[in-house]
């Protein structure tokens, strides 16, 4: 076993602090401090490195990683692990106001997800029911001039959390600054087969034959029949937990953004870790198929 000599023979002429080792408390902290130091040096570089460097308009975000994230904290109760989740677009929001991001789209509940074990589903829809109950009550939302849109087949979700989807979108429609937008049982393949059945009965209703209807399908006329024609395109898409795959979010819509994965599970997404997204889209040749 080692001695620490030190600690065991103090030199008489040495100024008392320096006498003894830090205790287990005292370490912990000063690693904390150092750590903290640490990250708001690197927050404070990558802001810099982005500063100068051209911001997506639109953000599309796929949240993956909330069970992971529980389970390492040895967490069951569902509804905890996904309030977590939940929580965590507090700081999205601001960190994207900060940078002048107008768009927001976050794809928080898929259509494969209806099929997971009940107590898990229930715990999903409802913390994302109790966000947009916060969120329709938040000042902060109307300082940050957010206004919370919708896609996805809504009808298939409880009429409870329809209700608080509804109440955000009301209580925020005057705002301008940032569109968020909330896919809820969304999937890309549904969206794409929802445009071409509004499109099909447009063309019923004008009449058209069936050969001046094949005519008439279009990229831009099924694009007028996507769930949010008039957001733009998502410059980027992120994804966290570490998968590699869109697994449908956005379809469509994607065709020109750039994408950044991250092993990070969604609650634990930080700054720096946003940060990184953005300056790994600044490097980007952006040349949209030219």
């Amino acid at each position: 076993m080692v001695s620490f000599v030190k600690e065991a023979h103090p030199d008489p002429a040495a100024p008392a602090r320096s006498r003894r080792w830090p205790r287990p408390w005292r370490l912990k902290l000063l690693r904390r401090l150092a750590r903290g130091g640490i990250y708001r040096w690197y927050e404070a570089r990558l802001l810099r490195e982005i500063h100068d460097g051209p911001m997506p308009r639109h953000i599309g975000i796929i949240l993956d990683g909330n069970r992971r994230h529980g389970r390492d904290r040895g967490l069951s109760d569902f509804r905890a692990i996904y309030a977590m989740g939940a929580h965590k677009l507090d700081d999205v929001l601001d960190w994207c106001a900060g940078l002048g991001v107008g768009a927001v789209t976050l794809w928080v509940c898929s259509t494969d997800n209806l099929s997971r074990p009940a107590e898990e589903l229930t715990g999903i829809l409802a913390a994302i029911e109790a966000k947009m109950i916060s969120l329709a009550a938040d000042p902060r939302i109307h300082r940050l001039g957010v206004r919370v849109e919708t896609i996805g087949r809504l009808d298939l979700l409880p009429p409870s959390l329809v209700a608080a989807l509804d109440q955000a979108r009301a209580a925020t429609a005057a705002n301008r600054q940032m569109t968020l937008t909330i896919a809820a049982n969304y999937g890309g393949r549904e969206e794409i087969v929802d445009a071409m059945r509004s499109l099909m009965r447009e063309f019923t209703a004008r009449g058209l034959s069936a050969e001046d209807a094949a005519a008439a399908v279009t990229p831009e006329a099924i694009g007028r029949h996507l769930y949010a024609p008039g957001l733009p395109d998502p410059d980027l898409i992120i994804r966290t937990s570490g998968e590699l795959r869109l697994s449908g979010f956005l379809l469509w819509q994607s065709v020109y953004t750039e994408f950044h994965f991250t092993d990070v599970n969604w609650p634990a997404f930080r700054h720096i870790d946003f940060l990184r997204a953005i300056r790994t889209f600044q490097s980007r040749d952006r040349r949209f198929g030219r």
